[in-house]
């Protein structure tokens, strides 16, 4: 141990046990824990048929299937009351775009988990490229991130005998042909980061042992995990490895068939991506390169070739403002879809490089306060998939072409109109509510934007039950989408809900979730504390009337609302939660963190970091408002300890309506299937309004 760290110790922590997570001393305090939870909370007059209504909606026949393309085939995993852990399917891409596609089965997970004694959570498939009969499945065995690999035949449908296969592990791979493979798994000794994910990466020859693949790349034992990956893209197949320093810096480098790894000389802190000749940067800070400076969020493209033989002339896709930044962008095979956000409100953009230069024009824009995106179907056209959503306006799917496939009929700079093909059912009238967005001063002046969705005749008299979800952190960004189950389990039952847009996401770009990061934390937390009390300042609701909500992140958020800010507030929902900062990177997942939160074994890094860590601000003198802690016994992400510890502290401190409650299955989503997440929401629903009315 370095001279400049110390030990992720506390004297005073009397609830490490309950870090193990399947430790029996620590299940059995969670059983018992939960069975009083459910007592309190599932057996009240008006949860059942909640619970049943909400299953209905999240199984509803009639909502869209999400698909992915392969070849002319599109697959879909489905689920149902019939089919709780899912039905991987698939039909043809013509089909899908009528009213009553042909579906076919391709793999009934709730079969397999049958048949293996094993229930399944089923967690995708990578597909080989150019002919797509083989597959890998992803399979995990509670819910959690570490999965088993397996090859799938999808043409006689069947696993593949003597086919590639990993056993359980947080594993990467990638298809680099149909007998080889990059993978990144747990070899044994020394194979794992301290965040523990896989370091070392390695070529897999069909036929042989994985203990006889060649190494290729291996990141240090210090560094978050290591990178390794195929491009497929015909004409220009690349192999990229590297090391994820951490959540935010990473090293690159093409992997030469003569040269080795060949240094892909952009900022650590840049996230880039290549879309056949094009080398895509998005610098997370200013970036000086070739006598030009770009700046932060900005995106930029240069030829790749150019750029690994000296060339710096990037040219800027898009530069943001004060109040814009780059969501998202994807590649169809001629076109790059840019999506914009403006105060958290999309617009889409369509570049095409063309004769030297960057044609670019619209695609379309969201209906107010709601959101539309577009992706690539494939890389083979220009076809696209658009959704549009919003808080009331169920998810509507359209089909679209970029340009025109005969040149004759349609400019090729011009898009052609997407069409409606698929429509979300509507699960509540929401004729009879409304949105608004607003802006809350934080303590320092900045305005931030914060969305609420109540009824149309709304009275400002400070009554109404509300409650205000937040997340604030890496970079992600709370936008617009369709309230469906929350609608039913919230809004119809008479509460107001409330979207805050806090610094440490994504909203406004980079400098947005950098203005939150480690020593500045606190920020996040004055963020969502100033819209609470902007809600309560415009008589929407009163402290007795208002709940904080949030999960992982936002659990750690909605902690600090408990501990911090304890008058601001009648109920707090802490789900998934980080809680114990000084001991969070010896916590599952936890040590990959660093970048956002900081280093509790440095001393002056935990000098700030104790300031929010609500484990060790918990105050017996204090009233707190009323908290369920939720979790799952295979988060193995966050970890259930966190929760647990919290839960068992503040009950040892005789601190009264504290609730805790603990699923087995769902990994970090606490829920492995549909009847579980209803049932928890509908828990959630009755222990609100028990505080809140």
């Amino acid at each position: 141990m370095s001279s400049d760290r110390m030990p992720l110790s506390d004297p005073c922590d009397d609830f490490v046990w309950l870090e193990e997570i399947k430790g029996q001393t620590a299940v059995d305090w969670a059983i018992q824990q939960s069975q009083e939870t459910c007592r309190r909370f599932t057996e009240t007059p008006g949860f059942a048929h909640l619970r049943s209504t909400l299953f209905a909606c999240l199984n509803s026949a009639t909502q869209i299937p999400m698909v992915r393309k392969y070849g002319n085939v599109v697959y879909n995993f489905w689920q149902d009351e019939k089919n709780p852990r899912g039905l991987l399917r698939r039909t043809h891409f013509d089909d899908y775009r009528s009213a009553t596609p042909a579906w076919q089965s391709v793999l009934d997970i709730d079969a397999l988990g049958v048949a293996e004694g094993q229930e399944w959570v089923y967690h995708g498939m990578q597909v080989l490229a150019p002919d797509y009969q083989r597959c890998l499945l992803h399979l995990s065995p509670d819910g959690g991130d570490a999965c088993v690999i397996r090859e799938f035949d999808l043409t006689d449908l069947c696993f593949v005998a003597e086919g590639f296969s990993l056993p359980l592990a947080k594993s990467r791979v990638s298809w680099i042909d149909r007998d080889r493979l990059f993978v990144a798994s747990d070899f044994g000794p020394d194979a794992l980061t301290t965040s523990g994910y896989p370091r070392i990466a390695k070529i897999w020859q069909r036929g042989t042992a994985l203990a006889e693949a060649e190494t290729q790349f291996m990141a240090q034992s210090t560094d978050m995990s290591v990178i390794a990956y195929h491009d497929d893209t015909p004409g220009y197949e690349r192999n990229i490895v590297g090391r994820m320093i951490d959540f935010y810096h990473r090293e690159v480098f093409l992997l030469d068939p003569q040269q080795g790894p060949l240094p892909i000389a952009i900022p650590q802190d840049a996230k880039f991506s290549h879309w056949q000749q094009w080398l895509l940067v998005s610098p997370a800070t200013d970036w000086t390169t070739g006598g030009a400076t770009y700046v932060s969020g900005s995106l930029l493209a240069i030829d790749f070739a150019h750029f690994m033989a000296g060339d710096r002339q990037f040219t800027t896709l898009f530069t943001p403002t004060a109040t814009t930044s780059l969501d998202n962008y994807s590649a169809t095979r001629d076109y790059l879809i840019l999506s914009v956000m403006e105060d958290v409100v999309n617009r889409l953009e369509v570049l095409r490089p063309a004769a030297g230069r960057w044609q670019r024009q619209g695609l379309g824009d969201a209906p107010d306060l709601s959101k539309i995106s577009a992706v690539a179907i494939d890389d083979q056209s220009n076809e696209f998939f658009m959704t549009v959503s919003g808080f009331l306006q169920p998810t509507a799917l359209y089909y679209g072409v970029l340009g025109e496939e005969n040149p004759a009929a349609l400019p090729a700079d011009r898009p052609r109109a997407a069409a409606i093909i698929k429509q979300d059912p509507s699960h509540f009238d929401s004729a009879k509510y409304q949105v608004n967005q607003y802006f809350a001063p934080s303590d320092d002046g900045t305005r931030i934007p914060y969305f609420v969705i109540a009824a149309q005749d709304l009275q400002f008299d400070g009554s109404h039950p509300t409650l205000l979800y937040g997340y604030g952190g890496f970079e992600v960004s709370l936008e617009p989408y369709y309230l469906g189950s929350m609608g039913l389990a919230w809004l119809e039952r008479g509460g107001v809900f409330v979207v805050a847009n806090i610094r440490g996401g994504g909203e406004y770009g980079p400098r947005w979730h950098q203005a939150a990061l480690k020593q500045h934390r606190l920020r996040a937390c004055e963020d969502f504390s100033s819209v609470a009390k902007d809600l309560v300042a415009r008589n929407i609701t009163s402290a007795a009337h208002l709940a904080a909500q949030g999960g992982s992140n936002g659990g750690l958020l909605v902690g600090n609302m408990l501990t911090r800010y304890p008058e601001l507030f009648a109920a707090i929902v802490c789900e998934v939660p980080l809680l114990d900062m000084q001991r969070y990177t010896r916590i599952s997942a936890g040590a990959s963190w660093i970048a956002e939160y900081g280093d509790p074994q440095r001393p002056e890094e935990w000098d700030f970091m104790q300031a929010f860590s609500p484990y060790h601000n918990i105050d017996s003198a204090k009233r707190y408002p009323a908290v369920l802690f939720t979790t799952a016994t295979s988060d193995d992400r966050v970890g259930p300890g966190h929760a647990r510890k919290m839960a068992a502290k503040m009950q040892q401190l005789g601190i009264e309506n504290v609730y805790f409650y603990e699923n087995t299955a769902g990994g970090h989503s606490a829920a492995a299937d549909k009847a579980q997440k209803a049932f928890k929401m509908a828990m959630i629903s009755e222990f609100l309004l028990s505080y809140l009315l």
